[in-house]
């Protein structure tokens, strides 16, 4: 859990800092809220990335994860702004498993 901790704050920070310097951002909460749903999808998908959770639940929980995505940034900006955080969740976690399923172990975690 801790590991996965660490995943959202890097992935959290790395994707606003690039945002940030990089690409024109006039509204600094969207980009911070873009960033929070990036650092998400690398935690939730390192969390997921054990043989305790089965597909359908590791499939479940992201939807879960989705969805609050979705309710806060509709709470805070509207549904048009709220739904590119879940595309950026879902790429990330999409590609996490597909690196992934190239590995003998089909796992990034290193088990001891």
């Amino acid at each position: 859990m801790q590991k996965a901790l660490i995943y959202f704050a890097l992935g959290t920070v790395v994707s606003f800092l690039i945002n940030y310097f990089f690409l024109s951002s006039e509204n600094i909460g969207l980009e911070l809220y873009y960033a929070v749903a990036f650092g998400a999808a690398w935690g939730v998908a390192y969390y997921l990335d054990t043989p305790d959770f089965t597909l359908p639940k590791k499939l479940g929980l992201s939807f879960v994860v989705m969805g609050i995505l979705v309710l806060v940034g509709t709470l805070i900006f509207k549904l048009e702004l709220a739904i590119p955080s879940i595309l950026k969740f879902s790429m990330v976690f999409v590609a996490y498993y597909l690196i992934a399923s190239f590995r003998g172990t089909k796992s990034l975690r290193k088990y001891d």
